[in-house]
């Protein structure tokens, strides 16, 4: 049974996401759909990444994934289907392709697909779901455009190694407002070794200097920091909002010290 996973920016209010999924179901009544999310925030394709690098790998290769953030096509960015891993990854070649692998994708395709409607402004229902339909089915993906070698390039902000520090900062909030960072855990394992250190942010009063298992190892209310499943360094206060409550925001500044 083939799976589709839809990825967007629509929210839960509006009528997109069941547009998309009944398109879907009306080609092929046995699929299997699943919501990932459809609350990232308006446009923003790093906080679409994040997500997405964290989660499909856990589904098994052929899945199909619908990439419905800022996804109208243009001239500058065309409609794409990227393989890469054994997944087929459908969406706007607008930057987000190259926020989600750290190599090139396998193979990349500009999609040439005929509408079945005269608006453009709903690619997702219009172009994406057939191609995903076409995929499912097992048909050729050959036959859905013509191969590109690249994918527009869109470069995250990454850390800095500056002596004795590491300089990094805030990519992703999530639900509970634990706060990832992007350090990566190989990162600070590679600076810090065994020396002592402090995680420091906002002010010198914010300081974590050691790195927790749980959010359990420290009191109610206590921040903490850890590395989360992801594998970034993680910010969090047990069972608190730690984005809140430490004033912690996307793109600010988080430091590792030596000391």
């Amino acid at each position: 049974m083939a799976i589709i996973t839809l990825t967007s920016d629509w929210g839960l209010k509006d009528h997109y996401a069941g547009a998309v999924k009944g398109a879907i179901l009306r080609h092929l009544p046995d699929v299997r759909i699943v919501d990932i999310s459809h609350n990232i925030p308006a446009f923003d394709l790093n906080q679409a990444a994040f997500i997405v690098r964290n989660f499909y790998r856990n589904f098994p290769e052929g899945t199909i994934h619908i990439l419905a953030i800022n996804s109208e096509a243009a001239i500058e960015t065309p409609h794409t289907l990227v393989v890469h891993e054994g997944h087929y990854f459908l969406g706007a070649d607008n930057g987000i392709f190259s926020l989600l692998f750290d190599e090139k994708p396998t193979r990349i395709f500009e999609l040439d697909i005929i509408q079945d409607s005269d608006y453009f402004t709903f690619p997702a229902r219009d172009v994406f779901v057939k191609a995903a339909c076409h995929i499912a089915a097992g048909n050729p993906i050959e036959t859905l455009g013509h191969a590109k070698d690249t994918v527009i390039q869109k470069m995250a902000f990454q850390p800095v190694v500056q002596g004795d520090m590491i300089k990094g900062k805030v990519i992703y909030v999530d639900n509970y407002e634990n706060v990832f960072t992007n350090i990566t855990e190989k990162l600070f394992k590679s600076v810090v070794k065994n020396s002592k250190f402090a995680i420091t942010f906002r002010s010198p009063n914010y300081r974590i200097s050691e790195i927790s298992q749980s959010y359990k190892d420290v009191g109610v209310g206590d921040m903490l920091a850890l590395f989360s499943t992801s594998g970034y360094v993680e910010i969090a206060i047990r069972e608190g909002k730690a984005c809140s409550l430490l004033g912690l925001k996307i793109d600010q500044s988080v430091m590792v010290e030596l000391l």
